[in-house]
């Protein structure tokens, strides 16, 4: 357990001096997390973080943080998570933006316990990309990435992990009301118009000519009705539900 001036010390190394909003993005392999992220990035201009990413980014920097993560890596053990969070901190503070998406993390109570504790952080919500394991084993078999783990034992084994450590986190963040559940099933556009749904719920974007108004207008009925449920919207439902709130 840390001394009380190591804790100082570590807590001065993590402050992030600005605001930012972080969403955590969950969802098992071959959920479409990657997929997903990559159009919120285009098109709301949030940054996408990928814990593995930065650990994989870390070990081929060279850096005697890096050789540590390889070693721990190579004997199959897990990287400890105030390791990940001081990676994904100092992203954080590299990057010239105020918004992120956190791509398969947290993981497990331990990265969501360290997250907390040392950044002081909460997601503004959680997007869970939920989808049936049939599907998801089949998209993993047919990803042609050449990775040693895609095959299926390996998959359904990666999946009763997922189950065990981050299916906790999800009901966990419904029971705050925090979650925003998206049927991950369908077409990669089908997906990404929920999810567009949801994101545009929490973004005041002016719009040209009347437009402005009455988006400005909409925007905090929308945003407050959005977090209150983690029904999916379509486009028809979106449309009715606006057009509700404008009489």
């Amino acid at each position: 357990m840390m001394g009380s001036s190591n804790k100082e010390a570590v807590d001065a190394s993590l402050q992030i001096h600005k605001q930012i909003k972080v969403v955590f993005v969950m969802g098992g392999p071959g959920s479409g997390k990657g997929t997903q992220c990559s159009k919120i990035v285009q098109e709301f201009g949030y940054t996408h973080l990928s814990a593995g990413d930065l650990l994989r980014d870390e070990v081929k920097s060279g850096s005697e943080n890096g050789a540590m993560i390889h070693d721990l890596m190579n004997e199959g053990k897990l990287v400890a998570s105030d390791v990940i969070v001081r990676l994904i901190v100092k992203a954080i503070q590299e990057t010239d933006n105020d918004k992120f998406l956190l791509d398969g993390f947290p993981r497990n109570e331990d990265n969501l316990k360290a997250f907390e504790n040392l950044t002081k952080i909460e997601p503004d919500f959680v997007l869970y990309l939920d989808c049936p394991e049939e599907e998801m084993i089949k998209r993993v078999l047919s990803r042609n990435q050449g990775r040693e783990d895609d095959n299926i034992e390996t998959i359904r084994k990666r999946f009763r992990v997922f189950e065990e450590s981050t299916l906790p986190l999800v009901d966990y963040y419904a029971s705050k009301g925090k979650l925003r559940r998206v049927d991950a099933a369908r077409s990669v556009e089908e997906v990404f118009e929920s999810v567009r749904a949801i994101f545009s719920s929490t973004e005041v974007r002016p719009r040209p000519d009347r437009h402005c108004n009455c988006f400005c207008k909409y925007s905090s009925s929308f945003a407050h009705y959005e977090v209150s449920t983690s029904i999916d919207f379509l486009p028809f439902q979106l449309t009715s539900f606006l057009k509700r709130v404008h009489v």
